[in-house]
């Protein structure tokens, strides 16, 4: 490639990688994989290899990504929390070997490696003073972060108290676990919420929430794999302070490995390549680390990286699968959305049977037939999801797809409006819609009534204890206890639960009903307008279409939901 070409390219992926990593660190949401980001930082750092009279320093390989977040205070790093050099095969792996064994021979210290897995999460440092944790924070831009203290005083594995009163800071993944983010997912797909992509930015998203009682609901967990500093200890190796650590009560990385040469660290790499779909949490690579810090110390690090350390990247893990069939699920608002029926498949450690196809315009998108062979990966190893059909393997006994026009739980209209994505079930009796209307109503998000979810929920209806909002309020301690042997604490507690949610405010008890286009704020806005349910009721069209920020369409959807 010649210099004016190279020199466009990387003015084009200096925008597109500042971007994704804006979205991935800042905002939490990304749009691309881990894998897809990787690929375009690799192709930045091999022209900037090739033309090193073009890298600037805005450049992302020549920075850490993420920014601090207004409403935090800053941080500054007494020792910068670095990113890490990626490689993608084995071969990068022995070059580093190569260079590392130079700076051996030249220092004359040994040279063995240690092998993690790379957790995937958000990075944060421990503080501790005479053994009390007196502070934590975020990574951030690596030299300033964000102070999440009260945050990370939630996390149940974070001591807040050493078992000897030293003074010491250590570095940790925040992340939550595999089984924790699926639980977590389907309490918000019952609540039309929008899930998480990815366990990774469920974590990330949650540690740096303004409202510690928002993270105290949060599940998660970190794991300790560095010793930022320390000194009151004199460690001479990575490895014998990972055991400290363990010693002093922290919770720290549960797998590492002590290697002497790079052979063995390769076989190490492929060991937790093929252990990755059993480990119960996410990892995107291996991090190899030299053990003696003397001679890291020698090594020293650039102004991202530590010259010492590598993480290799594995590839995201795909499977062929058939397309059984289609079904359609109705969500709280009425929305119907397909669902992907599959041949059983594993991918990335766990079995995907089905998966959303979102709505019709993606099934059109992907050209997908019932009996498709098709491809199936994980979204960041969590969220299955369709990549493509393998068309060449169609038989043409493949059946096209179309979404129905009545609803398939109660039969009534189902009509996509303009502009609109999904079609909607229309029927207000529609037993679907009314589970989910009375698990958010009964939801944190809404009248917050504790023990009331949605196990619960579809007991007392199939009992016909409850068909709509108002029958929760008519439950007795009798019809509560006849749901469980032994049942009478269960009972009072929910009632007692039931009883308090009674004491909301109007805004509260306005954003249980989920309203469609109406949430915690515009209930809060409505409330403050209207002052009792009674006038809210009563308020017409263009009373409501009059309020500051509510619109037609939300004047609309609140007018009818009141009608109705």
């Amino acid at each position: 490639m010649k210099e004016e070409a190279a020199k466009k390219r990387i003015e084009e992926l200096h925008k597109i990688t500042a971007y994704h990593a804006k979205k991935y660190y800042d905002d939490d949401k990304p749009e691309i994989s881990d894998f897809e980001y990787d690929m375009l930082m690799n192709e930045l750092k091999n022209l900037e290899k090739q033309f090193p009279n073009l890298v600037t320093k805005d450049s992302l390989t020549q920075k850490v990504g993420g920014t601090v977040k207004e409403g935090f205070e800053k941080v500054t790093h007494e020792v910068p929390l670095q990113s890490l050099q990626d490689v993608f095969d084995f071969e990068d792996l022995r070059s580093f070997d190569e260079r590392m064994k130079e700076y051996s021979n030249q220092y004359n210290l040994p040279l063995e490696y240690v092998v993690e897995t790379k957790i995937d999460g958000l990075s944060a440092a421990l503080e501790y003073k005479d053994g009390q944790l007196v502070r934590g924070a975020t990574r951030g831009n690596g030299i300033i972060g964000e102070d999440v203290t009260d945050n990370l005083k939630t996390i149940y594995s974070i001591p807040k108290k050493l078992k000897e009163p030293i003074d010491i800071t250590v570095r940790g993944e925040v992340f939550i676990s595999k089984i924790n983010f699926e639980k977590l997912n389907a309490e918000r797909e019952i609540l039309e919420e929008p899930l998480f992509a990815n366990a990774r930015n469920a974590a990330a998203g949650s540690l740096r929430q303004l409202d510690n009682s928002i993270v105290a609901k949060r599940p998660l967990d970190i794991y300790i794999f560095n010793v930022q500093k320390c000194t009151s200890i004199p460690f001479t190796s990575h490895y014998e302070s990972l055991i400290f650590l363990e010693k002093m009560g922290f919770n720290v990385i549960p797998v590492k490995a002590l290697c002497n040469n790079i052979e063995k660290v390769i076989e190490e790499i492929k060991k937790i390549g093929e252990q990755r779909e059993n480990l119960p949490f996410n990892i995107d690579g291996a991090v190899v680390k030299i053990d003696n810090l003397e001679l890291r110390e020698k090594i020293g690090s650039t102004s991202k990286v530590p010259r010492w350390a590598i993480a290799y990247k594995y590839p995201p893990e795909k499977k062929e699968t058939i397309l059984k069939d289609i079904i359609c699920q109705v969500g709280r608002t009425g929305a119907i959305t397909p669902m992907a029926i599959l041949e059983p498949v594993r991918v990335a450690g766990s079995i995907i049977s089905k998966t959303t196809l979102h709505n019709e315009d993606f099934i059109k998108e992907k050209d997908l037939k019932i009996g498709d062979t098709v491809v199936i990966q994980k979204a960041g190893d969590v969220i299955p999801e369709i990549v493509e059909v393998v068309k060449k393997k169609r038989t043409g006994e493949e059946k096209e797809f179309i979404m129905p026009d009545t609803c398939p739980v109660c039969g009534g209209p189902a009509i996509r409006e303009a502009g609109e994505a999904v079609r909607r079930c229309i029927g207000i009796e529609c037993k679907a819609v009314q589970l989910r209307n009375i698990v958010h109503f009964a939801s944190k998000e809404g009248m917050d009534i504790t023990g009331l979810g949605i196990s619960i929920i579809e007991r007392l209806i199939e009992k016909g204890l409850i068909n709509d909002i108002a029958d929760i309020y008519n439950l007795t301690t009798k019809d509560v206890a006849s749901l469980k042997k032994n049942g009478q604490k269960f009972a009072a507690n929910l009632i007692e639960a039931i009883e308090k949610s009674k004491t909301n405010d109007l805004t509260k008890l306005i954003n249980a009903f989920g309203i469609r286009h109406t949430g915690s704020t515009t209930s809060k806005l409505l409330a403050k307008k209207y002052k009792t349910m009674n006038k809210l009721m009563n308020a017409t069209y263009e009373e409501l279409s009059l309020i500051e920020d509510i619109g037609p369409v939300i004047a609309n959807s609140i007018y009818n939901f009141f009608k109705q």
